[in-house]
């Protein structure tokens, strides 16, 4: 006995309904043809316009209601400057007098300067240092690093969004 139903090799592509007809079992498309007439006696049946049109509150809406799909809470709602724009992210900068962080660079953060500033080196961005022969960019990266030449900022947001932007030359390593 077969997988499919059939005791030989011959049945193996029959269907489980046998003797179905495959056409009765297609769906006619006016089955899924919309009634927007039904959508109308609704709208009616709750007192609205009876042009089918949406209402609001018992009034036909007008273009405004279409323009702004926002739901306003008590507090009015998010500020542009709160919204993920340019200007937004600029806000939230901390001026550097105001820091609070650890002047001190992470291994995680070297690990990044590092390795971003030495894939600069190798796609021949202008070495900042005396190289004496040195052909290796991590090498070279390393080299900067330890002068204070890297022209790299470092970038540390805070949990609440904030952030605080560092240089390579005032962090200690």
């Amino acid at each position: 006995m077969s997988d499919y139903g059939g005791n030989d090799a011959d049945d193996r592509g029959a269907d489980f309904g046998e003797g179905e007809e495959n056409d009765e079992n297609l769906i006619e498309e006016e089955q899924y043809v919309e009634d927007y007439d039904a959508d109308a006696q609704m709208a009616d049946a709750d007192g609205a316009a009876g042009d089918g049109a949406p209402t609001t509150n018992g009034h036909a809406p007008d273009s405004t209601d279409y323009q702004q799909n926002v739901v306003v809470g008590g507090d009015g709602g998010p500020k542009p400057e709160d919204l993920n724009t340019v200007r937004g992210v600029k806000n939230k900068r901390i001026p550097g007098e105001k820091r609070t962080t650890t002047p001190y660079m992470t291994k995680y953060e070297r690990a990044r300067v590092l390795g971003t500033r030495a894939l600069q080196i190798s796609l021949n961005a202008p070495v900042l240092v005396d190289v004496e022969g040195e052909t290796d960019p991590l090498a070279i990266a390393i080299k900067e690093l330890r002068e204070k030449k890297i022209p790299l900022v470092v970038r540390r947001y805070l949990p609440d969004g904030w952030y605080e932007d560092w240089t390579c030359e005032e962090l200690i390593i």
